[in-house]
């Protein structure tokens, strides 16, 4: 995988951790996100957590260079050990703790059935495949205990892979985003406004002057 390009360079949003931007809740909020290592889980036992693993990876693949990575799985583990849930539930679906559960053993199982192995263990054409075939509706064995595979893929996939991406600060850096506005606020809000403490982007010729922009964030 190539590196990705930095439209941000610099830019690193914890800088304004000891801010005004920041109160005393949203940086407990935010260390305790940070303090999701990449292998913690507590749902989840061992082999369902190494496929949610390699799932995250092709939903959310990450720069190769990136230390340290955004823990994708570890973070939707901790959602549902945490027991917060959505506030709704699509009919078809059980308990989101449930169908994730289901929906892992079985693409597991799908696994196995078509290449002999474990989806974590699979290359990442095998992976793709499967999943493609999730999101088409296409896998039906015994193991998806009559839950439809497309309705995982759409419901439960995609959408807890990605809101755990973009919840964590490295995300966050990556796009330019200065997290929670909480107290100070943002004042500029026309377009193609910002303020000093919001980051910088880069174009064109111009990436020496983002980058010292992105320097002052939170000085």
């Amino acid at each position: 995988m190539h590196p990705r390009k930095d439209h941000f360079p610099g830019y690193d949003v914890l800088a304004k951790r000891d801010t005004p931007s920041w109160n005393a809740k949203t940086r407990a909020v935010i260390d305790e996100r940070l303090a999701i290592t990449p292998e913690t889980h507590r749902f989840l036992d061992k082999a369902a957590f190494a496929t949610l693993q390699a799932v995250a990876e092709r939903i959310v693949p990450q720069p190769s260079d990136r230390t340290p990575l955004v823990p994708v799985a570890a973070m939707v583990d901790h959602k549902l050990a945490s027991g917060e849930h959505d506030g709704y539930r699509y009919a078809g679906l059980p308990e989101q703790g449930e169908a994730w559960r289901c929906g892992l053993k079985a693409l597991d199982a799908e696994a196995q059935k078509a290449f002999g192995a474990p989806f974590s263990d699979l290359g990442a054409w095998a992976q793709d495949g499967l999943l493609k075939a999730c999101e088409k509706g296409g896998l039906t064995g015994p193991a998806w205990d009559g839950m439809p595979s497309d309705l995982f893929f759409k419901k439960r996939i995609i959408p807890d892979l990605v809101r755990a991406y973009y919840a964590h600060p490295t995300a966050w850096s990556e796009i330019g985003w200065g997290g929670p506005a909480s107290p100070r606020g943002y004042v500029r809000m026309g377009f193609d406004r910002r303020d000093p403490w919001e980051a910088a982007e880069s174009y064109p010729g111009h990436e020496d002057e983002a980058y010292a922009e992105n320097l002052r964030v939170g000085r």
